[in-house]
């Protein structure tokens, strides 16, 4: 495989990094800036939600641009925003900066999965693909850990210090060693609009909706979940939530395994009931510590055990759309990022963190209704 295709894994995960990044150091964030736990986990809902609407906009608005040079002309705004975000005097000044970071962060991801799909072989670009992939779901569930690890040790605006750092890194590496790569046609925004029309597809992509935004009413949470159910804190926090990066991470290539063996169709559905069950009883286990651990660490696995399977399917309803489908379903996704921990804010400031997951859990038991109408039709 290329070896230009490391390079672009390396800067999804430092791009990825920063959607999630903050919830571990919400408490941090709201007692520095003076607001309420809720109105910092908005700063998750902002990124989410204009990385999800900013994406498929500025892919069509920058067709034309050369790959390499737009890749470097938008880290460099990634790295100028988060540079905005960690200097934040306040909090109207830290939100503009996460959606200026959301918007080149958005562009960014997309840049680095189709630059890796046209280097290399061809036999190799499901593969290079993959790894991309694997930077992006990585630094997604480790975002949290790492910022967790340095917003304590140091400050809240360490960890996006240290992004700004990796930029300028990842700036370089692109400079030296990718070539210049010419633009291709892209599909119209109507097309990608249009292909939704089959309710089969639509369906699916609800299903990435609904079971994003019940993981996420709870895992935005998690820290204010688990220092008041459990009364626990520091490195033994970070080291919750480094168990909860590695069972996240495996999951999507458990999920690839059993979805290979048994099938898309029948993968799905029990993935999901897995899912859904397990956050239904963290709750239930915090009062011990081993049991709580085993069911953490299912309800991480399957968090991203489901991505294979759901991905293989719409490519198999939808193989004329197959690469509009995959980018669709990556809004999909950061829509339900947006929406769950807006949802998750509303039920942490009105009710007890624990009705996190039972909230969390009712939205991943919709999706299962949504993905088994799907499979019918």
């Amino acid at each position: 495989m290329d070896k230009r295709v490391y390079l672009l894994t390396i800067v999804s995960f430092v791009v990825g990094m920063v959607e999630l990044i903050i919830g571990g150091i919400l408490d941090l964030v709201a007692a520095d800036l003076n607001v309420t736990l809720g109105k910092a986990g908005l700063l998750i809902s902002v990124f989410s939600l204009f990385f999800a609407i900013t994406a498929p906009l500025l892919m069509i608005a920058t067709a034309k641009f050369e790959r390499k040079l737009l890749m470097l002309i938008f880290l460099f705004l990634f790295s100028l925003s988060n540079f905005i975000v960690a200097l934040s005097p306040v909090y109207s000044i830290l939100f503009i900066g996460r959606m200026l970071s959301a918007a080149s962060g958005s562009l960014l991801i997309m840049l680095c999965l189709t630059m890796a799909a046209n280097i290399g072989s061809e036999k190799n670009r499901g593969r290079a693909i993959g790894f991309v992939s694997m930077g992006i779901s990585g630094s997604i569930v480790l975002g949290v850990p790492i910022g967790l690890v340095l917003g304590n040790t140091f400050d809240w605006r360490a960890p996006f210090l240290l992004i700004v750092f990796l930029t300028l890194l990842s700036m370089v590496g692109v400079y030296f060693f990718m070539d210049k790569i010419p633009p291709k046609p892209q599909v119209a925004l109507k097309e990608q609009i249009n292909s939704l029309k089959e309710s089969k597809v639509l369906l699916a992509h609800s299903t990435t909706f609904l079971f994003m935004t019940g993981h996420t009413i709870l895992y935005a949470y998690f820290t204010p979940f688990v220092k008041e159910t459990m009364g626990v804190s520091g490195s033994w926090l970070s080291l919750i939530y480094f168990l909860f990066g590695i069972a996240a991470v495996s999951g999507g290539g458990v999920g690839g395994i059993i979805s290979d063996r048994f099938g898309t169709k029948r993968t799905m559905p029990i993935t999901l009931i897995i899912f859904s069950l397990s956050i239904f009883i963290l709750p239930l286990t915090t009062s011990v510590w081993p049991v709580f651990i085993v069911i953490m660490i299912i309800w991480g696995m399957m968090s991203w055990a489901i991505t294979p399977a759901l991905q293989s399917y719409l490519i198999e309803s939808a193989p004329e759309t197959a690469d509009v489908q995959q980018s669709l379903n990556n809004s999909s996704l950061h829509f339900g990022i947006a929406f769950g921990s807006f949802i998750g804010s509303i039920v942490i400031e009105q009710a007890q963190v624990e009705q996190n997951a039972i909230v969390g859990g009712v939205f991943i038991s919709l999706s299962i209704v949504t993905i088994m109408i799907s499979m019918s039709r």
